[in-house]
């Protein structure tokens, strides 16, 4: 299904929406090169699709995608991105693009609105307050 597609892997355990933040934030806007990404092992398998709570992924915004993932069928569509900080579940956003590959999604990411988000994956979703 995706065979045309050169990804790299998420896979950070701090990236899970079930870790919680721990220290101070380095700034996370430029830690990824805007690309196509495959979330895997402690971070997940995708983006979460409802708002995680501040303070989780490694972050002070973590970022979540609005909408469903796509089917297969649909090809590569366009999502939102929202990041929550302080009570809004989507203070900033952005737009990625998502595929479908059958067993697993790839997304193409840009970099983030500010230092303070990144992207989450869904890993850890049973440890939530």
């Amino acid at each position: 299904m995706c065979h045309n597609y050169t990804y790299a892997i998420l896979s950070e355990g701090d990236r899970a929406q079930g870790s919680a933040l721990k220290g101070n934030v380095t700034c996370r806007r430029y830690e990824l090169i805007p690309g196509w990404y495959r979330f895997q092992g402690a971070a997940g398998d995708r983006i979460p699709n409802q708002c995680v709570p501040v303070g989780r992924c490694g972050t002070r915004a973590p970022g979540w995608m609005r909408g469903n993932h796509p089917t297969v069928a649909e090809g590569v569509v366009t999502r939102k991105v929202c990041y929550h900080f302080d009570t809004d579940c989507c203070t900033w956003s952005n737009n990625i693009s998502v595929k479908n590959c059958g067993g697993y999604f790839v997304y193409k990411l840009e970099f983030t609105p500010n230092c303070y988000s990144r992207y989450c994956g869904n890993g850890g979703a049973g440890k939530l307050p």
